[in-house]
């Protein structure tokens, strides 16, 4: 079968369920991923065939997006600042708004050397790899999930980056160790109250541990961390967050009453407050 035959069929059996935009974006991401060929590659090449077996496997990935399966979790695998990751469902899926964090991170400190950082709650390793990969630093990563740092240590060695992974519960344990030049974190963030916007395919797949914090206490790890700053924090050290677009205002008073300096709140591509900047006293 050609494959713009079988695309055909694949996106009008997802209609029900997603965008057109969006599912010719999974039909391309798993071509690449099958085949090894891109959109570009099947534009000047439309007599491109599947070979016998392979409809079956698209018909696999088919089934398991209407089962409203994120399409990283379907192929193993994404994208993210040019690096592969392996993503399941023990980690959450980077985000876009994640790597205009990490960008900012670089872009501030690309002259530095033997930095020190620290990215607080890991996950897949993203954000502590990229930074190991973009910057001359020391990187050390804390998650409280032992199935979240064997992810984040297999893409660690997936991508040559070495980075020191430590089981730990920010909420609860104490830190013994070394100072840091720069703290980041991408903490959860979305209330409980806001699970109601979050699409099934994220509600249904990804690590709710790592997702949502309690409406009683939305800034919990905001603040635990901003206290782990002060006390972990080198002189002028800089602190990064990930924030909950409608906690912005929130979350700058807060580090404005820890005596933080020079707080800066910054919004991603799409217009909403999105990342926080911060000095320690």
């Amino acid at each position: 079968m050609k494959i713009p035959e079988y695309k055909n069929t694949f996106v009008q059996q997802l209609i029900p369920f997603y965008e057109k935009e969006e599912i010719e974006n999974f039909f391309y991401l798993i071509l690449k991923h099958l085949k090894n060929i891109s959109r570009v590659d099947l534009a000047l090449n439309p007599n491109l065939e599947f070979s016998e077996n392979e409809p079956k496997n698209m018909a696999f990935y088919l089934q398991e997006l209407k089962n409203n399966k994120p399409i990283q979790y379907i192929l193993g695998s994404t994208k993210f600042l040019g690096l592969e990751f392996e993503v399941n469902p023990n980690v959450l899926i980077p985000r876009p708004e994640t790597e205009e964090l990490i960008d900012w991170i670089i872009s501030e400190n690309k002259n530095r050397t033997n930095l020190k950082i620290l990215d607080i709650g890991t996950g897949s390793g993203c954000i502590a790899i990229s930074l190991a990969k973009n910057l001359k630093a020391e990187v050390t990563a804390f998650d409280i999930s032992e199935k979240a740092l064997e992810t984040a240590q297999k893409n660690a060695d997936r991508n040559q980056a070495f980075v020191h992974f430590i089981e730990f519960d920010i909420l609860n344990d104490i830190w013994e160790g070394q100072q840091f030049d720069i703290i980041v974190s991408n903490p959860p963030y979305v209330r409980e109250s806001e699970k109601k916007q979050i699409k099934l395919n994220v509600l249904d797949n990804e690590p709710h541990l790592a997702l949502f914090v309690s409406d009683q206490d939305a800034l919990i790890f905001y603040r635990k961390i901003a206290d782990f700053a002060l006390k972990h924090l080198s002189e002028n050290g800089q602190l990064f967050f990930e924030i909950n677009q409608y906690l912005g205002k929130q979350t700058v008073s807060l580090l404005e009453e820890k005596g933080f300096k020079n707080i800066i709140l910054k919004k991603d591509i799409y217009g909403n407050d999105r990342m926080i900047f911060a000095l320690k006293p």
